[in-house]
Formats: C-alpha cells, sequence, structure tokens
C-alpha cells in the first residue's frame, strides 16, 4: 500500500496543448527540412515533487530539438524528455502545415499547396523504443456515388479528404505520400489552376469514373507493399454536394483486414 505521506505519487496526463512553435520539418526536397510553425501538445505521467519545474524543462529541451522534425529524430528526442521531465510515459503530438509544390496539368504552372500534418510520439522510458506515427490530410476529387456513368455526362465529383496514417522503420516525407494518393485520384487539387486547367478537370470529372472507394483500395495496396511501414490507416470523408453531411471509409493493417499486410504474404 502506498504511503499516504508520500509526496512522489503519480499524475497522470499533465501537459501542455497547442503551443505555437517554429520548427523544421523533414522533406524529400529540402535536405535541412522546411521551416513551418507547429502546435505542440504534450502529456506527461510524472511525480508530484517535479510537477512546479516541469513546463520550464519540456520547452527547455524543446529549443534544443526542433530541427529535422521526423520520425527517426522523434525517436532520440522523446528519450530525452522523458530523462528531463522525469516521466515514466509521454505523448507528444506536432501539429504543422507543409506546402508542397505541384506542377498544374494543362499550363504547367507552379503553386504551392498546404497540407496539414501531425507527428506524434509516445514511449514509457528513455530505453523504450518511441512509438512514432506521421498522419497527412490529403484532398483530392473523386467520383460522387450516385453519378450515372451511362448518362450523358451523368458522371459529376466530389471533394475527398484523405487522412494517411503510418508507422514506419524509417522517415516518412510528406510528398511521398501526397504523390502516393495523387497517383489514384480522379483529380489532385491545385491553390491555383489557370482557364485551360480547369476546363480539363472539369472534363475529366464528368468522363472519368474514380469513387473513393476505389482510391483508397489503392493508396492501401502501395502502403501495404512498402516493408519499411509497419502500420498505416486511411480515413476518408467524402464531401458530396447533395448533402449537408460526409461519408466516411476507413482501412488499416490488421490481422482482422485480408490483405491488408501484403508484405506479409510474400
Amino acid at each position: 500500500m502506498m504511503d499516504k505521506t508520500d509526496d512522489r505519487r503519480f499524475l497522470v496526463d499533465v501537459g501542455l496543448r497547442d503551443l505555437p512553435f517554429p520548427i523544421r520539418a523533414v522533406s524529400r526536397n529540402q535536405a535541412d527540412g522546411q521551416s513551418t510553425i507547429a502546435n505542440i501538445s504534450i502529456n506527461a505521467r510524472i511525480m508530484r515533487a517535479f510537477e512546479a519545474r516541469w513546463i520550464d524543462k519540456f520547452i527547455h529541451v524543446l529549443h534544443s530539438h526542433r530541427d529535422n522534425i521526423g520520425t527517426e529524430t522523434l525517436r532520440d528526442n522523446l528519450k530525452d524528455y522523458t530523462t528531463e521531465l522525469e516521466a515514466t510515459a509521454l505523448k507528444i503530438d506536432f501539429d504543422y502545415p507543409f506546402f508542397v509544390e505541384k506542377t498544374t496539368p494543362v499550363t504547367r504552372e507552379k503553386c504551392l499547396v498546404r497540407y496539414l500534418c501531425r507527428y506524434s510520439a509516445k514511449g514509457h522510458s528513455a530505453d523504450d523504443p518511441a512509438t512514432v506515427i506521421f498522419k497527412i490530410e490529403v484532398p483530392c476529387i473523386t467520383t460522387y456515388p450516385a453519378s450515372n456513368a451511362k448518362s450523358p455526362r451523368g458522371l459529376f465529383g466530389q471533394l475527398s479528404m484523405l487522412d494517411v496514417a503510418v508507422q514506419s522503420r524509417t522517415d516518412v516525407y510528406p510528398e511521398d505520400i501526397v504523390e502516393l494518393v495523387d497517383r489514384h485520384v480522379l483529380a489532385s487539387v491545385y491553390s491555383f489552376l489557370g482557364e485551360e486547367d480547369q476546363q480539363s478537370i472539369i472534363e475529366k470529372v464528368h468522363t472519368e469514373e474514380r469513387t473513393s472507394v476505389v482510391v483508397v483500395d489503392e493508396v492501401k495496396k502501395e502502403l501495404a507493399r512498402n516493408r519499411n511501414i509497419e502500420w498505416y490507416a486511411i480515413d476518408c470523408a467524402n464531401y458530396g454536394m447533395l448533402h449537408s453531411y460526409s461519408t466516411v471509409i476507413r482501412t488499416e493493417k490488421s490481422a482482422w483486414v485480408p490483405f491488408s499486410g501484403f508484405d506479409d504474404h510474400l
């Protein structure tokens, strides 16, 4: 039985939320990372005797670990956070915008598209390997399921938002996930489109069929083939223009989802 006079009892879920902080996020196209502003949240289980100064300690450590935030660096950084905070469990989230340069389909204009990303890392001790998950939200155009391909111009589109989450052995680059999704969608989303680009996409929406179910399945197959990815999940929200609600599709790598672990069968 715990001594009632012991001041070193655990506090659960002590933390802070949405601390704006400049970081450099790992990028395939920028060796030193992309500069961005993250909202950082942390939950930690610490001893009561350490309570008064834990936030100061955390922000101090944060200043020394803000470069190239990614899977590999977060695994090492979490050890320092855990040691300095004297924590028995710790979870930290980095939510940040990441910009990818894309080329429009016809006029070949360059434009920057914002994608919302999150890195989540958690661990239980400095010796315990940290679990790191990267998630990115990728908007795209898919075919509305009530479309009629047999009717002239009976096909029309909807906005779909794919949340792709992966747990990987190595760094995951946002650019790679965006390109993976864009390979399978009806049309990509851009921040700028010339008149010819717009007409091209409109024509494609009315003549080609690519539902969100097909897109999710194709993205899942590519993730399952990647030997560096230990786990993945795809959440797809669809915003049809005829409804005020969204429909959702979800899949993840699991022993209960047939063929979700493609490499496991090779």
